[in-house]
């Protein structure tokens, strides 16, 4: 097996809205914000070579929405999904499976791209789509606080292609779901967010999505504006960093603009910050 740090570009959301109730005068010492109070994030994907599947774990936000609702997140940065794949020697034909950790605009955009005609297809014609059901459920008939995040377009023609699969959850653990993965079920952020864990090399690397989309989200109060349920995302991250502390778990970082990897360790109070490295190097 291989894994690769698939890099698709960077974009900036409010620091008010990353961190919640906490103030800015505290976020701000690891997330430094511009003049309009926006602090820049990654769109880091994971590429899982195994065998005969290469799995891309999200897609970032990909490049057909308009100018309008690209200009209120200030894409920017050379990265891109094609770019970052082709530098490892992979095309997006070559993809086998897309899973997506939920259906957020920013995690599942480049699932889909325009064709000449401006129609709506699949962006990795070969591959099957991973979601569960419960989280369809929810992106499909969404609540009017994520309505702005769940877009249509993104996600509806991922099951008119036929190439959509659901991953069935059992509880908030499910093993084996895949060779050498596991997943996590977070219900804080949205309902059945999906967080994969990787036996790799003798070391479990897990993709964190958005139950922790920074090294500066790792205090239990540091919790997204974003997220449904706050409460239950912070026991959610308790009893997650308190295994990945105990386990020594590599954590993946999809939104940290500075660092791709970190761990964790606990600390005399608390789970704390333990390492970091702005390279995916394992």
């Amino acid at each position: 097996m291989q894994l690769y740090s698939i890099e698709t570009g960077r974009f900036k959301l409010d620091g008010g809205a990353m961190f919640g109730v906490v103030p800015k005068s505290i976020w701000q010492r690891s997330n430094p914000a511009d003049e309009n109070n926006l602090c820049p994030w990654a769109m880091r994907c994971l590429l899982m070579e195994d065998e005969d599947r290469l799995m891309l774990f999200d897609t970032g936000i990909g490049t057909k929405q308009d100018e309008k609702f690209l200009k209120h997140y200030y894409l920017h940065g050379d990265d891109t999904l094609d770019k970052s794949l082709a530098a490892h020697g992979f095309h997006r034909d070559d993809i086998t499976d897309v899973f997506l950790t939920h259906l957020h605009f920013d995690h599942c955009g480049g699932a889909i791209e325009r064709n000449g005609e401006g129609q709506f297809r699949p962006a990795f014609k070969n591959a099957v789509y991973w979601s569960n059901e419960q989280h369809w459920k929810w992106a499909t008939e969404p609540n009017p606080r994520e309505k702005a995040s769940f877009l249509k377009e993104n996600i509806l023609p991922i099951q008119e292609s036929g190439q959509l699969k659901f991953i069935q959850r059992n509880g908030q653990w499910t093993r084996d779901v895949f060779n050498n993965v596991d997943i996590f079920f977070a219900d804080g952020h949205t309902e059945s967010q999906m967080i994969p864990q990787i036996s790799y090399k003798g070391k479990t690397l897990v993709f964190m999505a958005d139950l922790l989309p920074s090294t500066g989200h790792i205090p239990l109060p540091f919790v997204m504006g974003y997220d449904t349920r706050p409460l239950l995302t912070l026991s959610e991250k308790e009893l997650f960093l308190e295994t990945a502390a105990a386990k020594d778990y590599l954590l993946f970082l999809e939104h940290d603009s500075q660092n791709v990897l970190c761990t964790v360790k606990r600390g005399e109070r608390r789970v704390e910050l333990d390492r970091v490295n702005p390279v995916f190097e394992l």
